[in-house]
């Protein structure tokens, strides 16, 4: 069920007339809602042992075009796509044939690619197929050396974004950035991970990649997924856990990893997982199994189930758990009313029937029994149904900005970006600061902004710029500090001084101006 719906949010999503996002010239949604079908890249080296590169191309590439507002589909998706449409995983299209596969899975572009040797290093190209145009852009390159390969594929998604979106404004730095960190011996394990045929190599392979990078979120879903698929749910909540609340799958780690809790009587820890998903999307099942935490731990979860119901109605367990969370807390009559529209829904439920006819009779011999069942869990997750309720959270966000003053809605995309930015998400702050400077020019929080993702990336010079900027619109405590940190490395003590001094003068109890200003003091004393 989880891929039907993904494939139908695929086709809904392609076929959606997205009125606001034509209506807005807001650089945020640059690419918002096109959908991309990344295809794994041919292997051009002659070289079996670097097959790995192949998937490893469209995970690279997925991630930033995601970061940059697109809507790529994802491995998962792709594997039952090609599957559904009778092709081998190893599918290489011509441009007929990529045609054919874009225009069944009604996305918006295609993009196909091969990677081969040059002396000790590697070249990676693609070529982005434009469906509703039915145009194959050019070649577009990235190459470098093999230690290099995450940022030859960041660079390449850079480009590609560009030929996708000639007015897409972020830096390639700040594409280089967001792998930066990534370990390459780790992320091959991690593609092996995902890629093996076999449970145990895989499992093995992650176990490894999580070994060598223990922050990779990832490879920490990856493994959650194996040892929940194996019924390992203690070792499953833990590796759920570790996935970063940044990660783009990670209200789906919390589902599982709350599910993971429930199945060895963790209940309030499940509890609080459900909850954390539900703050964030309150959908059917997330509520139904924070309910069931609740009820596990012989409190009412009554008001859960209500929701649950309510968000879904044509759904028989909803009603099912309802009835018995009633029953159990005295509204009888109600119990009874929903469990009747259990049946209506589901006749044949053999459960449902035996507890009626308990319920309607309770002096039969099996009453004491029967009477009191427990609530169900709903143990899968729609990842379709997730992504189709955080769409319409976007596009109801892109509505009321669009509706929004071009100053006010800067400073929405201000407040957004710094947000990304605190939690070290620099391509997405990036794009978010560029829409808010393009809405309103003369907003000094934007530079500013901009000036911090620029120094971030190692651009001194435009982080500067940006900097200076923002200071000829507005006094700017951001813009000082980070004049400071880079007059500081430059050893310009005395610009330094006063940028911090200027800096104080805006917030007196900024403890990041004060810790700024002891790190100069000591490296002023030191150079005495």
């Amino acid at each position: 069920m989880r891929a039907w719906a993904a494939l139908t949010l695929l086709m809904a999503l392609a076929s959606s007339n997205l009125a606001h996002a034509q209506a807005s010239t807001d650089a945020a949604n640059a690419g918002k809602n096109r959908i991309l079908l990344v295809l794994p890249f041919d292997n051009g080296t002659g070289q079996p042992n670097l097959e790995w590169i192949r998937e490893a191309a469209p995970e690279i590439l997925d991630a930033r075009f995601a970061s940059a507002g697109f809507a790529p589909m994802n491995r998962a998706d792709r594997m039952y796509a090609l599957d559904h449409l009778g092709l081998p995983q190893q599918f290489q299209p011509s441009r007929a044939s990529a045609l054919k596969l874009a225009q069944t899975l009604d996305v918006d572009s295609i993009i196909v690619g091969s990677y081969r040797m040059e002396a000790t290093g590697i070249v990676a190209e693609a070529r982005v197929l434009d469906v509703p145009h039915l145009r194959m852009s050019d070649v577009v390159m990235a190459r470098g050396e093999m230690h290099d390969l995450v940022a030859i594929f960041d660079s390449l998604a850079w480009r590609l974004t560009r030929t996708m979106d000639p007015g897409f404004n972020v830096a390639q730095d700040t594409f280089l950035a967001a792998g930066a960190s990534l370990r390459l011996d780790s992320f091959e394990q991690y593609i092996r991970g995902i890629s093996e045929p076999d449970q145990q190599e895989r499992e093995r392979h992650l176990r490894q990649a999580v070994a060598l990078s223990p922050n990779y979120s990832p490879a920490w879903m990856a493994l959650g997924r194996e040892d929940f698929s194996a019924q390992q749910y203690e070792e499953a909540a833990a590796a759920f856990a570790k996935v970063s609340p940044n990660d783009p799958d990670a209200l789906e780690a919390g589902f599982y990893r709350g599910i993971s809790l429930l199945y060895f009587g963790s209940y309030a820890q499940a509890q609080e997982s459900f909850a954390g998903v539900a703050r964030e999307l309150p959908l059917a099942e997330v509520l139904n199994n924070e309910g069931v935490s609740v009820s596990r731990q012989d409190r009412d979860g009554t008001g859960l189930f209500v929701q649950a119901a309510a968000a879904d109605p044509n759904d028989a367990d909803y009603h099912f758990n309802l009835a018995v969370s009633l029953k159990h807390h005295g509204s009888e009559a109600n119990a009874l009313n929903e469990l009747n529209q259990c049946l209506k829904l589901r006749p044949s439920d053999t459960e449902a029937q035996q507890l009626l006819a308990a319920w309607k009779t309770p002096s039969s011999a099996n009453a004491d029994d029967a009477a009191e069942p427990l609530e169900r869990i709903v143990r899968t997750f729609d990842a379709g149904a997730f992504k189709q309720a955080a769409l319409m959270m976007d596009q109801v966000e892109a509505s009321r900005l669009a509706a929004l003053s071009p100053h006010d809605r800067a400073l929405k995309l201000t407040v957004r970006a710094k947000d990304y930015f605190n939690r070290g998400l620099l391509l997405e702050s990036e794009r978010l600061y560029q829409s808010a400077e393009a809405s309103d020019g003369s907003l000094a929080e934007a530079h500013a902004g901009l000036a911090a993702v620029r120094e971030r990336t190692g651009d001194s010079g435009a982080a500067r710029k940006e900097a200076n900027a923002a200071l000829k619109l507005s006094p700017s405590l951001d813009a000082y500090l980070v004049l400071g940190r880079l007059d500081m490395a430059a050893n310009h003590m005395d610009d330094a001084n006063r940028d911090v001094g200027e800096a104080l003068k805006i917030d007196p109890g900024s403890a990041t101006a004060k810790e700024l200003n002891r790190e100069i003091e000591a490296r002023t004393e030191k150079k005495q």
